[in-house]
């Protein structure tokens, strides 16, 4: 990413967010993923889950999914069935919480406290690993990675929402200013989009200086 990504990087970091199209990662009042998720979006959400990812989360977005991966794994969750394997499945995949307030051991399965600097930590799994990292929510966590330049690739899932009333977290306030290239794009059950870009940090606008 840019001239400050590491050239021998061994594993390759993902930041990967669901936004609505004004930029909020949630909103007051509306269930999860809008009430737009179908059965074309879950069933890749499962797939995903089997690509062997190792997710990187703070420690509110480690107590909310947790919580709803309990919750799924449990008889009349109220979940779909779609909904309930995707958030139970979480358990199962390895997950590196990075959290000053946490206290280890965790007790969701599969995931490792880090109480230490996240972008010194992260860029030492990239350089020492292998697969695939990728963020869990966390928006600071994703903001922080990226304003370090160490994120190989950004995608997001686009939903068909504007909630300029009643919007939760803005994801992009104080980004960089970056430059973003396609290289794939799909459309989940006619109407949620996922983008995906590589990603280079802008020291301003086109032209203004050096990349």
């Amino acid at each position: 990413m840019g001239d400050t990504t590491a050239a021998a990087s061994s594993a390759t970091l993902m930041v990967d967010l669901i936004i609505s199209l004004d930029g909020y990662a949630s909103a007051e009042g509306w269930p999860g993923w809008w009430g737009l998720e179908g059965p074309e979006y879950l069933a890749w959400l499962g797939q995903e889950g089997e690509k062997n990812y190792t997710f990187l989360l703070g420690a509110n977005t480690y107590r909310l999914m947790s919580g709803m991966s309990e919750e799924a794994a449990a008889e009349g969750s109220g979940f779909t069935e779609n909904e309930g394997a995707s958030l139970s499945g979480l358990a199962a995949v390895p997950k590196v919480v990075f959290s000053s307030t946490l206290q280890a051991p965790l007790t969701w399965p599969n995931s490792t406290l880090v109480t230490g600097d996240a972008v010194k930590a992260v860029a030492e799994m990239k350089r020492t690993g292998s697969g695939t990292l990728s963020t869990l929510g966390s928006l600071s966590l994703c903001r922080s990675l990226l304003t370090a330049g160490l994120v190989d690739r950004f995608r997001l899932v686009v939903f068909p929402v504007i909630t300029g009333r009643t919007g939760k977290e803005r994801i992009y306030d104080g980004y960089p200013d970056v430059a973003l290239e396609m290289v794939d794009s799909r459309t989940f059950d006619g109407r949620l989009q996922l983008l995906e870009y590589v990603p280079t940090l802008l020291n301003g606008p086109p032209g203004s200086g050096p990349a």
